[in-house]
């Protein structure tokens, strides 16, 4: 709202354009005296005085309130549900040059709100071209922007900067991130269904990757009890999507195929593109775990040239990660060591969980070839990347490889070392985090 010199003037405009009196202004509501005193700038009248004028005057409240036409505001949030479409189901590059020129328009109206929804905009589809540091910058001025408006209102730029710092490798202040923000949603008593859904979804994937499978099933318990109070169908699709990473994770791979499929026909009806290529994803990953590779393999084909196609670079990448172990697990050993090796030739990009997941398959591969020297610079390159991301449950799992590799060349001291790290990285399952789990909202409590 302008200054109240300001709002006065343009109140004074308007009436004498219309040829009205400040008596016939003001009646019924008001008196002659107040509208003298309004149109001096000598006090700021209410937002019901305001709207009583704006009707009187033929006119918006928006526009007597800070001389802007209405009717702008309202096209530029049409303009930003197209590029909300766009992202959802073209092109991310062509939705992001869309965001900028709403951003700016934003930014000129002075319409904060409408610029902190640009700003989320252009950080998703930072995140779909894995430009990172891009979405970091995106998410964070969002949130400076709405840094007075309640915590709900921005748990969506604090889960895109804790996604942002999951993709780059950077598990454990994500964790951070998320959990911080759900036990100050459920303190404050602003426990808001929706937004602590899309937090407890967010976190699931991290906790997975550092082996807190305990925290994992407690959110997705969470999330699960919290959906039906949830309007919003693609969150509720996406909420399915990472609580089947903890069926998964408990061998519960019938359920998590449920989940998968209830996100599948969500997203399908929504036309989300990206988000039904991450199902593809996961139920390719589910039918790996439970020995039907082809099928597998199938899934995460479609998966990754539906990403490829509205290249999001990142997700299709890692995608290539877990189609190159099928492709292993099938024998094609040359075919998924090119595939990884192409992965690694663009460089440290596509964050260190991933990578490393890459050299460990290249040295599982080289093994297999009977190759244990290159097999094991592979499990240490992997061994590096892993410690810098916090993946403790993949951890783990490497340096058991690296052990047995060990051993079977008669290195049992160097083995023994790999096999006492490796057993450091699951002593303590649940607490790989920066402090206790967060407590479950009160109203899920009782």
């Amino acid at each position: 709202m302008d200054e109240p010199a300001e709002i006065g003037r343009r109140v004074q405009r308007l009436r004498a354009h219309l040829g009205l009196t400040q008596r016939q202004l003001a009646e019924p509501s008001y008196t002659p005296a107040y509208i003298s005193t309004l149109e001096a700038g000598k006090v700021r009248p209410s937002e019901t005085a305001l709207r009583f004028l704006a009707d009187r005057l033929g006119t918006s409240f928006e526009e007597l309130s800070t001389g802007r036409p209405a009717h702008l505001a309202t096209e530029l949030r049409l303009a930003l549900t197209d590029a909300q479409r766009e992202l959802a189901t073209g092109s991310a590059e062509q939705a992001a040059v869309g965001y900028r020129r709403l951003l700016t328009d934003a930014e000129h109206l002075e319409l904060p709100a409408e610029q902190a929804e640009a700003l989320l905009g252009l950080g998703e589809c930072a995140l779909e071209t894995g430009q990172l540091d891009n979405a970091r910058r995106h998410f964070e001025a969002a949130e400076r922007l709405l840094g007075d408006e309640p915590l709900p209102r921005r748990a969506r730029a604090v889960r895109g900067r804790a996604v942002a710092h999951l993709l780059a490798g950077e598990l454990r202040y994500a964790c951070y991130l998320l959990e911080a923000t759900i036990d100050e949603l459920n303190g404050s008593g602003l426990a808001d269904p929706e937004a602590l859904v899309l937090l407890y979804a967010a976190i699931i994937g991290p906790y997975i990757d550092m082996g807190a499978h305990a925290r994992a099933a407690h959110a997705a318990e969470l999330a699960l009890a919290l959906a039906p109070q949830v309007d919003d169908p693609a969150l509720v699709a996406g909420m399915h999507r990472q609580v089947a990473r903890t069926f998964l994770a408990e061998g519960r791979t019938a359920d998590a195929d449920a989940s998968l499929a209830k996100a599948q026909t969500i997203y399908r009806q929504l036309r989300l593109r990206t988000d039904l290529a991450h199902c593809h994803w996961m139920r390719g990953y589910v039918q790996a775990q439970d020995g039907e590779l082809d099928l597998a393999e199938q899934e995460l084909r479609t998966a990754r040239d539906m990403l490829t196609a509205k290249r999001a670079v990142l997700f299709a990448a890692q995608v290539e990660v877990e189609l190159a172990d099928v492709l292993r697990r099938l024998g094609r050993l040359d075919e998924a060591a090119e595939l990884l090796t192409a992965l690694l030739e663009l460089g440290d990009q596509h964050g260190a969980v991933h990578a490393g997941g890459a050299h460990r398959l290249l040295g599982l591969i080289s093994e297999e070839r009977g190759d244990a020297d290159v097999a094991e610079e592979h499990y240490v390159l992997a061994l590096g990347l892993l410690e810098r991301s916090g993946a403790s449950g993949d951890l783990a799992d490497l340096c058991r490889l690296l052990g047995d590799l060990l051993r079977r060349g008669g290195r049992t001291e160097a083995a023994l070392d790999a096999y006492r790290t490796g057993l450091g990285h699951r002593a303590a399952p649940g607490t790989t985090t920066l402090g206790p789990a967060p407590a479950a909202p009160s109203f899920l409590q009782r």
